[in-house]
């Protein structure tokens, strides 16, 4: 519940900072408790048990063996995050409840593993599943699974043909390069997969290691076991009356498409297929992976169903790098727990954070322990994964296709990703390596100004603002196609993106201006920067982006006055990284006063009465959910980091003092200490997921949001006290000045923009 601003107790706050400096002290200490030997960081990343259930898809499909100690780890994966009811849910604690396909999936991968559909627990969700419409309400991707293994004619799974290939990149309508990367990497494998039409065998309950083809092994979770042949397409009727137009053409190329198959009239089919293939293989890490993601899985099967065998390289390579790159992840104890929800077993992650853990580490470190030897030597570790390069000359990464001029410079999420670098890490590690060192050297390295120029040519032109991993990839009616599950075929601009953009900008910014160019005419020349172009043009490019970063923002602002938060949860994420990029430009932009005045306001409205703030998952569904949710350290961090510009802490008549200490006051008291032994320090606790995925539909719990967000939130807090003694702090006018030959932008008319397309089914 929100709550007023309250009286600030100024005799508290010389306790309040020594109790936050001694929470300081212990998350440092944890922090060092954490570390790999090399000098990065890199947490669990639970997800939802569709996950886990299809890697022993895979596994059980081709046959591959699991050793009595796994199969064990994975069905204690399975029955400890099972909900009370029997379901299993897309999130722990999440408002809706079980979900229907996550269900299905981790029932047919626990009777795979030979757990007894007679054993309580798969009665209990055996009795969820049909209380909630069977298996005949599964999503599309779990009716491909089902498909695979004869559980499901493979004409009640949308087309998706592999022709899609043949279209290039400039095609008008429909190309694979209009779809998001994350997509794009699982639509290629699925079309060779639907294609192919496989049927595997099933382990035969009670027989070890005998496998035949069992159309009635999940008989019991149909609520009519005589008809499986389901329809997929909504009822022509129903989308006429919903106005659904774009859905409805779609689905009748879905029925000319079946009749195209069905008559045999695809010349090009086995054609389509091969360079569908050919593009995995130009795709594939060295490591083995594609995209640094789970669903390599997809691609093996692909490439299995088009010729490769189990022996060739390729498919070793990457059956070995979901082992290599810590995608299985076994729970060994209970004593480092992050949570009650804490996953237990052996799991399969979606993907790994190492750069994005390491970057986000190093950022509370420097708030909190700037001479810290943990964030030299964890820099030292990601700057050789800076992308500098192609990793092939002949084959370009895509987010280069439409942008074929760009020289890389960013960094990806994952160990091994050198195709997708995305827009967060990069600025993220840019903010790191300027803040670390803020020096001529550093602005003007080869280092800054690669990523800096990267992350200016990642800007979307049809709106102004930024993505992951894509540039203008906002075809949202693809969402409409028939296979589509999630709603996350595209990769369009978000708000959280371009806030945190904002924040590297500015501070790059700040310190060119500090350096009076410095660098950039030394010697009373010009200085090269890291691709041999006269730096000056790149800082004004910058000052001109930023500006229409800030127009993107002005027409994004919800209007209660909080921001959209595509990659984490959801507004008090978004609103954080807005407040904390516009900072730096407040009194450079006539336009960002009323929008931080606005965004300030509803962070004050949301607070919680017990200082703290929390946004549960349901306010993707229901907007007027926004900010409201029981407290959480993650995100009484962001609400604090977008309190904290600006506080003036001489001021107590607009109450953002008052919230600020209300809300150190929580993290305070809501620190560990338990489990983690002496001079290991102490991190906090989240029961909930706060990271996002797809909004609506998949989540991510981020193992250390708990820690290094709180470690930002209370290092700032300190440094403001310290800096400022004398009980005030001026307004964050140390924001960027216009340059002398770039004058402020006028507001422009507002118009559309595409950043928050998430409609729930």
């Amino acid at each position: 519940m929100a709550t007023r601003p309250r009286a600030m107790n100024l005799d508290r706050a010389p306790q309040l900072l020594q109790e936050a400096s001694n929470a300081i002290q212990l998350a440092t200490q944890y922090a060092q408790y954490k570390v790999q030997p090399d000098g990065h960081w890199c947490g669990p990343l639970p997800s939802n048990a569709t996950v886990t259930a299809e890697w022993i898809f895979f596994l059980q499909a081709h046959q591959l063996p699991i050793d009595d100690a796994d199969r064990a780890g994975y069905i204690l994966h399975f029955l400890s995050t099972q909900e009370t009811d029997g379901s299993w849910a897309i999130a722990p604690e999440y408002p809706d409840g079980g979900n229907l396909s996550c269900a299905i999936e981790a029932y047919f991968a626990l009777k795979m593993l030979g757990v007894p559909s007679t054993q309580a627990e798969m009665a209990k969700a055996r009795d969820w599943i049909l209380s909630h419409g069977g298996i005949e309400r599964m999503r599309n991707f779990t009716r491909i699974f089902l498909a695979m293994f004869g559980l499901l004619p493979w004409s009640c799974v949308p087309q998706m043909p592999p022709e899609l290939i043949l279209l290039p990149s400039w095609f008008p309508g429909i190309n694979v390069y209009r779809f998001a990367s994350w997509a794009r990497v699982a639509i290629i494998p699925f079309t060779i997969i639907r294609t192919r039409e496989p049927v595997y065998a099933l382990p035969v309950p009670e027989k070890h290691a005998l496998y035949q083809v069992q159309p009635d092994f999940l008989d019991e979770l149909w609520l009519d076991p005589g008809n499986k042949s389901i329809p997929y397409r909504v009822p022509i009727l129903d989308l006429l009356r919903q106005h659904k137009f774009t859905t409805l053409l779609f689905q009748l190329a879905d029925l000319i498409l079946c009749l195209v198959v069905w008559l045999r009239l695809t010349p090009l089919r086995n054609y389509a297929l091969s360079m569908c293939t050919q593009w995995l293989l130009d795709r594939q890490e060295a490591s083995g992976n594609w995209a640094g993601l789970y669903t390599v899985h997809l691609a093996i099967t692909a490439l299995l169903l088009h010729g490769h065998m189990l022996s060739s390289e390729p498919v070793q390579r990457g059956i070995a790098d979901l082992g290599s790159d810590g995608f299985l992840f076994r729970h060994e104890t209970q004593s480092d727990a992050i949570s009650k929800h804490s996953k237990q077993g052996l799991w399969m992650q979606s993907c790994v954070s190492p750069v994005w853990d390491t970057f986000l580490m190093v950022r509370g470190l420097l708030d909190t322990s700037p001479t810290s030897p943990l964030i030299t030597n964890a820099l030292v570790w990601a700057r050789p994964r800076q992308i500098t390069t192609h990793a092939s000359p002949k084959v370009p990464a895509d987010w280069s296709i439409p942008r074929p001029r760009l020289p890389p410079g960013g960094w990806a999420f994952e160990y091994n990703n050198t195709q997708y670098p995305d827009v967060d890490d990069t600025v993220i590690g840019l903010l790191d390596y300027l803040l670390h060192s803020p020096t001529p050297a550093a602005v003007y390295s080869p280092l800054v100004t690669r990523a800096a120029t990267w992350i200016l040519g990642m800007q979307n032109k049809r709106d102004g603002g930024w993505a992951a991993f894509d540039t203008d990839n906002d075809s949202y009616w693809l969402n409409e196609l028939p296979f589509s599950d999630m709603d996350a075929l595209c990769d369009g601009s978000s708000p959280d993106a371009a806030g945190h953009v904002l924040e590297g900008f500015g501070v790059l910014l700040k310190l060119h201006r500090k350096f009076g160019g410095i660098g950039v005419r030394r010697h009373g020349g010009v200085e090269k920067g890291g691709h041999g172009h006269d730096l000056e043009p790149l800082f004004t490019h910058i000052v001109s982006s930023s500006h229409t970063g800030i127009a993107y923002l002005e027409r994004t602002q919800e209007p209660f006055g909080g921001w959209f938060g595509r990659w984490a949860s959801n507004y008090l994420f978004g609103t954080s990284n807005v407040l904390c990029g516009l900072a730096y430009f407040i009194g450079e932009d006539a336009r960002v006063p009323p929008m931080v005045r606005r965004g300030l306001a509803w962070l004050q409205s949301v607070q919680n009465e017990d200082g703290g703030w929390g946004e549960g998952l349901d306010s993707y569904v229901d907007i007027g959910r926004a900010g409201r949710g029981k407290s959480t350290p993650s995100q009484t961090a962001w609400a604090l980091m977008g309190l904290m510009p600006y506080v003036n802490l001489g001021r107590t008549g607009d109450g953002l003092a008052e919230a600020m200490t209300r809300g150190v006051e929580w993290l305070v008291a809501h620190q560990d200490e338990k489990h983690f032994g002496s001079g290991n320090g102490a991190t906090w606790s989240e029961d909930v997921y706060t990271g996002t995925g797809f909004p609506g539909h998949f989540y991510l719990g981020y193992d250390f949001y708990r820690h290094y967000f709180p470690m930002m939130a209370l290092g700032r807090h300190s440094r403001r006290h310290f800096l400022n003694k004398s009980g005030s702090v001026a307004e964050p006018e140390q924001g960027v000045r216009h340059s002398e030959h770039t004058p402020p932008r006028p507001s422009p008319e507002p118009r559309k923009v595409k950043f928050r397309r998430f409609p729930i089914r």
